[in-house]
């Protein structure tokens, strides 16, 4: 029987799939993505992001890490539920045939794989439900492949899953009322919670809203559906804890917050956003203040609206559509309603992720619609056209003088297509076109004009996010990649290594080394937090950490032993050891293990907010058991100025351009004394004003380039032996003006830092680790405190000659733990919390369902 399916609908499927990825793979083709091309598919903010992270998940189906934690992240990291928000899905193994460097190529191939799935589904949802021409099918199936929604979005790879599933969920819905059969159900609720829990939440609830309008529709006989829908449905949703439940205790525990309600309505949104946003290639943006991208094609809009007036639809069911249509509307509105889709916490930038549920129920009804149609009610349809064309010009007329992004060439499309439309279906009703001629023509303009659409879209993200060059991120690999292999090589025991010159924050994923950087929607907050008082910018809900412009306590307190650089660097107690490529190695000789024991009191050490520099020294010095002053401010002194005008403000010096879109340069001079590394402090007066201003420090005609917002404070002048007078230019480029507090250079004594750095390390811990685990052998002259630099996570467990013993949280942000006098061996192994639960409920719920279906099946019969 299924054979015999696929026999007959082969090339409708073949179709259904290729149509869609073609067209998206020819639209990139005229940008200039293709495999090995220039330019990479993902948007610039994207693309090392989502590359990276697939890197890492091929390196852990190799075996070179665990599934469950790894090293490679921000100091370390639940990896489950990383995977569970950005890699969960079945068609990311597949990224196991493209080796690390040739990941955005991986991701081409995903993405038109996954828009080719989506119509696909689709295709098998429409054949099953709507009674139509076979090629109509595939219509439909290519105008949701390639909706607004998921173009624009489509840089956004893990959330393309979500899109293949929702089709066969709603299937499965239709089929458990229809002939009380749930194995579709389950299988589809499962496949999309075991993709993306987000996602998953807002198609859940969308699913539920479905099923609840179908038992509306006929009460007396759906009503006996309402127990298998539920069951199925909390049977898949139990199966699914094995990856969902892990990553909510991990968001819980790790300081992620729900977002208050100040407002009733939603920043940009107005009136006519349902024209605007329907009309052919209409991008205003995905960063903030958008309007929802709802566009599905003007074919399915002008039978949604026929859905509505024609009389063959009973008013009851129409009743039921349209509250669920008017809910959706009003979430676009209501920020209330907004928030609750997305499990009450604000996007960052991609607003109205769930925009794509109204589209699917628009093509939906379209094709219930469609399944009407006839020769008496066609005028209705022909009606529906001439209303669209009316109705997006006076929107056009009345504000395209305030929407910039409303060009007249989207009217003209707009029109042009409803023209086209209206004039088939006009000689289909005056039988000039037979039925298969209007079917085909249909199908051709309608692929047509989502080509077009799709074209738009493609390039509006050109224009705005910019598909960056593939070569960022493949040409310095091979370089980096043999720099970092080699360290590996030559350690038995934990360390961690950082990139001056990143290709971005997430190159530790990457390249498979312990590193600090990092950009994640997946984080632990708690040691984010802790690392930006201690002067690794995280500020914010710390979506961002980042290693560069800090001091050298921190490099060695967290373990940092080597640095990668483009150019030298003079840092006090760095060599280089080797170079490749463009890329030098530098080695740090004080650098400190993993751990290192001392006395209970580290729990009193004072960390006060705003003073990191106070944060490092009443740490280190606790640490060491010190009273040493490490850091001293110099005066600076203003000796050149080019095209920048300087404000003092008190506290704060504010610089100002003279001429646009120029950098504005300001040289110093200061005096560094004997044995000392000196840094240049500029701290933003206003972060909010800065976009994505950069600084650019120049020392001995070399410099180094950083990203104000997201990069420390300390930016490097150098390590001088001897006393010297120097002088240094601050080039700051990106904003007309600029304010920091007033600029310092501040110097640290590397004779007080030796000094207490070597008390430390006679106390350090070295530790050795594996995939999830970490063993130490330590001797305690006494009762004493274990403190690690592993960000603290309730997954961790230990124990100390081989007796569970409890872990402490240092500042709430590393692990620690007491340890008595003696001689002992420590073991550290992470597992997330809820996994076990999770996988035995995946067992138990698929036991119950293969019982409950063999159950239900025979009690139906």
């Amino acid at each position: 029987m299924i054979k015999d399916f696929f026999q007959k609908n082969k090339y409708y499927m073949i179709a259904s799939f290729f149509i869609p990825a073609i067209i998206m793979a020819i639209i990139y083709l005229t940008i200039g993505i293709y495999p090995g091309s220039e330019r990479t598919l993902l948007a610039s903010d994207a693309f090392s992001q989502f590359s990276n992270f697939h890197a890492s998940f091929r390196n852990a189906l190799f075996g070179e890490q665990s599934f469950l934690y790894t090293w490679n992240a921000s100091l370390g990291l639940n990896y489950l539920s990383l995977i569970s928000y950005y890699l969960g899905g079945f068609f990311t193994p597949l990224v196991l045939f493209f080796p690390n460097q040739l990941m955005p190529d991986a991701l081409y191939f995903l993405t038109l794989v996954k828009i080719g799935s989506a119509g696909l589904s689709f295709w098998f949802y429409a054949k099953h439900i709507f009674h139509i021409s076979k090629k109509s099918h595939i219509t439909l199936a290519i105008c949701y492949a390639l909706m607004s929604f998921i173009t624009a979005q489509s840089e956004l790879i893990m959330w393309l899953d979500a899109y293949v599933y929702l089709p066969l969920i709603i299937w499965g819905i239709d089929r458990i009322i229809q002939k009380g059969k749930p194995k579709l159900l389950f299988i589809s609720y499962f496949m999309l919670f075991f993709t993306s829990f987000y996602l998953g939440f807002m198609v859940g609830v969308f699913s539920v809203l479905y099923f609840f309008v179908q038992l509306f529709r006929n009460w007396q006989e759906n009503k006996k559906r309402i127990l298998p829908y539920f069951v199925t449905s909390f049977l898949a949703g139990g199966a699914s804890m094995i990856i969902i439940l892990p990553a909510l205790l991990d968001l819980r525990s790790n300081g992620e917050e729900l977002t208050q309600i100040t407002n009733l309505k939603t920043e940009a949104t107005g009136p006519l956003d349902f024209f605007i946003k329907n009309m052919i290639g209409v991008y205003d943006t995905t960063k903030y203040g958008s309007i929802p991208f709802i566009y599905i094609g003007l074919l399915p809009l002008a039978f949604f609206i026929f859905y509505f007036i024609i009389k063959e639809i009973p008013w009851k069911e129409k009743i039921l559509y349209a509250s669920l249509i008017a809910l959706l509307l009003a979430s676009f509105y209501f920020i209330p309603l907004n928030l609750l889709w997305h499990g009450m916490h604000a996007p960052n930038m991609f607003l109205f992720r769930y925009a794509f549920l109204f589209s699917f129920t628009v093509i939906m009804l379209a094709g219930f619609g469609w399944e009407k149609l006839n020769l008496t009610n066609e005028k209705r349809l022909l009606f529906s056209f001439v209303f669209l064309a009316v109705a997006f010009s006076l929107t056009y007329l009345f504000i395209h003088n305030t929407k910039d992004y409303l060009e007249p060439i989207s009217l003209i499309l707009s029109l042009a297509f409803l023209v086209v439309y209206f004039i088939i279906f006009f000689s289909f009703y005056t039988k000039q076109f037979t039925l298969k001629q209007t079917v085909l023509f249909l199908l051709l303009f309608a692929t047509v004009e989502m080509a077009v659409n799709t074209n738009s879209m493609l390039r509006n993200i050109l224009d705005e996010w910019n598909y960056p060059s593939r070569g960022l991120y493949t040409e310095p690999y091979p370089a980096i990649n043999e720099l970092v292999e080699e360290t590996k090589e030559e350690n038995d025991t934990f360390y961690r290594l950082e990139n001056l010159d990143p290709v971005s924050a997430n190159d530790s994923f990457n390249y498979g080394y312990s590193g600090i950087s990092m950009f994640s929607s997946i984080r632990n907050r708690n040691t984010s937090g802790y690392m930006d008082m201690l002067g690794f910018r995280s500020r914010g809900t710390s979506l961002n950490v980042r290693y560069p412009n800090n001091t050298l306590l921190m490099d060695s307190l967290m373990a940092v032993k080597y640095n990668l650089a483009e150019q030298p660097i003079d840092k006090y107690g760095f060599s280089q050891k080797d170079t490749s490529g463009d890329y030098q190695l530098y080695e740090n000789q004080n650098a400190l293990p993993l751990g290192f024991l001392t006395d209970s009191t580290i729990h009193q050490v004072r960390q006060v907010a705003n003073d990191n520099l106070a944060n490092q020294t009443n740490l280190i010095n606790q640490l060491a058991d010190t009273e040493e002053t490490f850091f001293t401010f110099r005066p600076i002194t203003v000796t050149g100025l080019n095209n920048v005008t300087i404000e003092n403000q008190g506290a704060h010096t504010k610089f100002s351009e003279e001429t646009e879109n120029t950098a504005k340069e300001v040289t110093w001079e200061v005096t560094v004394p004997a044995h000392s590394q000196a840094y240049l402090s500029l701290f933003p007066t206003n972060f909010a004003e800065l976009e994505n201003s950069t600084a650019t420090i120049t020392v001995d005609g070399q410099q180094r380039e950083s990203q104000i917002n997201t990069t420390g404070q300390y930016y490097d002048l150098g390590f001088y032996d001897q006393a010297k007078t120097i002088e240094f230019t601050a080039s700051f480029y990106g904003t007309e003006d600029i304010s920091f507090q007033n600029p310092q250079v501040v110097t640290l004594d590397t004779d007080a830092f030796q000094k207490s750095i070597d008390k430390i390390q006679e106390n350090g811990v070295e530790m050795q680790t594996g995939n999830r685990d970490a063993q130490a052998e330590v001797t305690a002259d006494k009762d004493q405190t274990l403190v690690t630099t592993i960000p603290y996570d309730g997954g961790w467990h230990a124990k100390i000659d081989g007796n569970n013993v409890a872990i402490d949280s240092f500042q709430n942000a590393f692990v620690s733990l007491e340890v008595p006098e003696g001689k002992h061996t420590i073991e550290l192994t992470y597992r997330p919390q809820g996994f076990l639960p999770g996988v035995g409920a995946f067992v138990i719920c698929i036991v119950l369902f293969v019982g409950f279906d063999w159950y239900y099946e025979k009690k139906r019969r």
